[in-house]
């Protein structure tokens, strides 16, 4: 399998490293990062019989990349490109420490997470909705606490199904973009324009650098089309 684009093998990649199946704990039996042969990711499929597929190439490069990319550039790109939860939350966290800024540490954290997951058309957040329980007026204590018991329980599978369907989306409150919440010393709104521009711009620019890192990366796997069919 050949990537058409760096950005396009970055995100395959990203997304194959959210999975945690037994085919990828299977690839990862065979790969070791600190191996410096000269051999390529093509080179060492074409010597297998049964040749290669999507996921054991997408795997191989999301473990090349986190190897061999600095942690600013690779949580960098888990924060703006991979789908799951966790690692993009810790990816959030990490930029918190690399990025320079006056903005106090609450604006920086809320500048950063909305770089990150952008506000989407059409998605909000889901309210959280509260238990209702009919309970007999004359029902006796025992009655009324298996009632109320089974109604909370019921409540926390629901949550969990909702939470398990959405799990590779995070979505924020529409009040979580408000640049209002997140200066809590009223600085004027001039300075918190230019400090989250900063702040973006700053992230852009870390995308950029380890999009560039990348790419010098899938081209020693021999990945990239170009590389191909030249």
């Amino acid at each position: 399998m050949i990537y058409q684009s760096v950005l396009g093998g970055v995100v395959s990649a990203l997304a194959a490293e959210s999975i945690d199946n037994t085919s990828k704990q299977a690839w990862q039996k065979l790969y070791d990062p600190t191996e410096q042969g000269d051999g390529d990711l093509v080179s060492l499929f074409a010597s297998k019989s049964d040749g290669f597929d999507r996921n054991q190439v997408d795997y191989w490069v999301a473990a090349r990349l986190h190897h061999l990319l600095t942690p600013r550039h690779w949580h960098v790109l888990v924060a703006k490109y991979s789908t799951h939860r966790a690692h993009k939350v810790d990816a959030i966290a990490h930029l918190k420490t690399v990025v320079v800024t006056p903005a106090p540490q609450l604006f920086l954290y809320k500048a950063v997470t909305t770089w990150a997951i952008p506000k989407l058309p059409g998605v909000r957040a889901k309210p959280v909705k509260s238990v209702v329980v009919d309970v007999p007026i004359d029902a006796p204590a025992w009655r009324r606490d298996a009632l109320i018991a089974a109604a909370v329980s019921a409540a926390k599978v629901a949550r969990r199904a909702a939470e398990s369907r959405s799990a590779d989306m995070i979505v924020l409150a529409d009040s979580f973009y408000d640049m209002n919440t997140w200066d809590l010393e009223a600085n004027p709104e001039s300075t918190r324009r230019r400090w989250r521009a900063v702040i973006h711009g700053t992230l852009d620019e870390m995308v950029a650098e380890a999009l560039s890192h990348a790419e010098l990366i899938l081209r020693a796997e021999g990945v990239l089309m170009d590389r191909v069919a030249s």
